[in-house]
């Protein structure tokens, strides 16, 4: 068939008809594009939308990180420095014998004599272990006096705990001191 004839049978029907065939028509093609275009399209924006609001959500979160990442940095800085202070005053077990060597060259130098040097069984705190050692001197007061102050000012935490003295006799000036000196390593 010929396209006039269409035109022809069309020309034939009512115009009722023909304006329901027309609104019909439009009806179909805007359901056919609400279904195929329209409603894919809304849901792939939904999706979308959502996906820029999580990603907006972590760049909002990663800037506020940012901005304290310089903050941060410097706390670790920070705890970095005093982790090795602290690793400093607490010497490693490779360091104790020259520790050791180090209080009894201080007490030589102080024009002590050492009666008795006895590292005892280490102590395992929380986060160190502590080393008792008890001494036993003889010398003048102030040369003990002399030996704890140069103790005291050694790189590492060295605690003299339990001090006491008794002359060697009873007139002398010359003191027995007996002490425990308490020195730290750290714990790994």
């Amino acid at each position: 068939m010929d396209l006039n004839t269409y035109f022809d049978k069309i020309s034939r029907l009512r115009m009722a008809h023909r304006v329901l065939i027309f609104a019909g028509t439009v009806l179909v093609l805007i359901a056919l594009f609400v279904w195929l275009i329209y409603m894919p399209k809304t849901a792939e924006i939904k999706s979308l939308t959502t996906q820029l609001d999580k990603l907006e959500k972590q760049l909002r979160l990663a800037k506020a990180r940012a901005r304290n990442l310089e903050k941060l940095e410097k706390e670790l800085a920070k705890a970095q420095g005093d982790l090795q202070f602290a690793l400093r005053l607490l010497p490693t077990t490779s360091e104790i014998p020259n520790l050791l060597k180090s209080i009894t060259k201080l007490g030589n130098d102080s024009n002590l004599e050492f009666l008795l040097f006895s590292p005892q069984r280490e102590v395992s705190r929380e986060y160190f272990i502590e080393i008792p050692v008890n001494i036993e001197v003889r010398g003048g007061y102030h040369d003990v006096a002399l030996f704890f102050d140069k103790v005291s000012k050694l790189d590492r935490i060295v605690n003299v705990v339990n001090v006491s003295m008794v002359p060697v006799q009873s007139t002398s000036t010359m003191l027995k001191t007996t002490c425990k000196s308490l020195t730290y390593r750290f714990k790994e």
